[in-house]
């Protein structure tokens, strides 16, 4: 490949929007963080996921799925809501983007946040959710999550090139941390991707009001 000249690389690179370093070797997803008023409370809508599913059967998270070819993350985020709650567009709305979760697993999941107009048309799709619950975003706000905090260590292959790093062997790697959060409502415990997406969003709620 022949370099260009520098004002053609410049050229080239003025409208470059940055996104995640690795990106189109992830798995991407997106979900949404749905609010809506009951009983003059605003409440955050969970799902349970159908107990027959592959993956995570069971468990609580938002609505969202992945993001298909040539889709953006609010079109995505917006398909799925529609797909698992049985809404139509006009029941709810997507207010902005929140904060973008890099997984250790090489999953990349775009969280929005939105808020239910019409409560009483959702009809939630059997095949992927057992079904719903709302949490009072009060409650969430005023209790603190229990937290560990796990170590990520990488498990290097057989035939590592240790030859071609300074210290071979004895370089010294740095070890990750992994968070894992439970928060707890009534029988219900919200972990995993979920509480750390629920966290970022509590947080930044806080420092906003």
């Amino acid at each position: 490949m022949n370099i260009k000249v520098i004002d053609n690389i410049i050229e080239s690179f003025k409208e470059n929007k940055a996104y995640i370093n690795g990106w189109r070797d992830m798995k991407r997803a997106s979900v949404a963080i749905l609010i809506v008023e009951i009983d003059s409370r605003i409440n955050i809508v969970f799902e349970v996921r159908a107990k027959h599913m592959r993956s995570q059967p069971g468990d609580i998270s938002f609505p969202g799925g992945k993001i298909d070819f040539n889709e953006s993350q609010k079109e995505a985020v917006s398909r799925e809501i529609c797909e698992e709650l049985g809404l139509q567009s006009e029941d709810f709305e997507i207010i902005c983007p929140l904060d973008i979760l890099v997984t250790h697993y090489n999953l990349l999941i775009h969280p929005f946040l939105g808020y239910i107009k019409n409560f009483d048309n959702i009809k939630i799709n059997k095949d992927e959710v057992d079904h719903i619950f709302t949490v009072p975003l009060e409650y969430l706000l005023n209790i603190q999550p229990h937290i560990e905090n796990n170590k990520v260590l990488v498990n290097r292959t057989e035939g590592f090139p240790f030859h071609l790093i300074n210290g071979g062997e004895n370089y010294k790697f740095k070890e990750g941390i992994y968070k894992s959060l439970f928060y707890t409502y009534r029988d219900y415990v919200i972990w995993g991707i979920t509480a750390l997406i629920l966290e970022d969003f509590l947080n930044s709620l806080r420092n906003k009001l």
